[in-house]
């Protein structure tokens, strides 16, 4: 069965055709920057851009940085906030000609991606996905359940919002080392694990394509690894959304 995943993201829109049964991309993983502002206008155009370029009609799933109820936006940590209370799914659908159109948060999309067929696959018990990169998003899962729209990376750190001082944005413009800030990511995986004791955590988005620079310096109480599908966990988990 193949779908059409798209990740809508605050650097990038990246999207592509995938093999829901096995994970696969059957398709070459298109990428094009996200226009700024990054309003409904600018981006749901990019969007069917992308649909159209594979020469697909079918359903589609959308990951998108929000909050997702219903299909419609209820925040907008690191995409125009014009797009709260802006439903995703039909102004995307509209854009397609009314094809059908599921939207996600990014991040449960590829915690959903990884608990299918990346590193929490056959994993029981608490499992946690972060996918650090613009912000840190957060994906939960127990005994393989997904608990939607967990929004972990807006926990208060020591006076500071944990994404604004711990992602991988935040390393690149205060020019901190790996090691530096590993310091700052360990301090937030603390305060998560006080809240959820995980048994697994799970680390994606941008970071993970080097695991080896920052890997070696993370502590937890939980069992903690690298997400093995790396940029495409998004599209390939918007693709299995789209599934009903």
């Amino acid at each position: 069965m193949i779908r059409f995943g798209v990740d809508i993201g605050g650097t990038g829109v990246k999207g592509a055709l995938v093999d829901v049964t096995t994970g696969q991309l059957v398709s070459e993983r298109v990428r094009v920057p996200t226009p700024h502002p990054a309003t409904p206008e600018s981006v749901v155009p990019v969007v069917a851009d992308l649909v159209r370029q594979a020469a697909y009609d079918g359903p589609v799933g959308c990951a998108f940085p929000a909050v997702i109820k219903g299909g419609v936006a209820q925040t907008a940590a690191n995409i125009d906030p014009s797009w709260i209370g802006t439903s995703v799914e039909s102004t995307v659908s509209g854009q397609l000609g009314g094809v059908a159109v599921t939207a996600i948060n990014d991040a449960d999309a590829a915690g959903v991606a990884e608990m299918r067929f990346g590193a929490g696959r056959d994993v029981r018990g608490l499992v946690v996905l972060l996918t650090v990169g613009t912000g840190i998003g957060s994906a939960v899962f127990v005994d393989g359940d997904l608990l939607p729209n967990t929004e972990l990376g807006h926990l208060e750190v020591d006076g500071h919002i944990a994404e604004r001082r711990a992602s991988e944005t935040a390393r690149e413009e205060q020019q901190l080392s790996h090691r530096h800030w590993a310091k700052r990511f360990n301090r937030y995986l603390e305060v998560l694990e006080g809240l959820l004791w995980p048994d697994l955590l799970i680390i994606g988005g941008g970071v993970s394509k080097t695991p080896e620079k920052f890997m070696p310096f993370l502590q937890s109480r939980a069992t903690i690894v690298p997400a093995t599908l790396a940029n495409t966990a998004g599209i390939i988990g918007a693709a299995l959304a789209s599934v009903k």
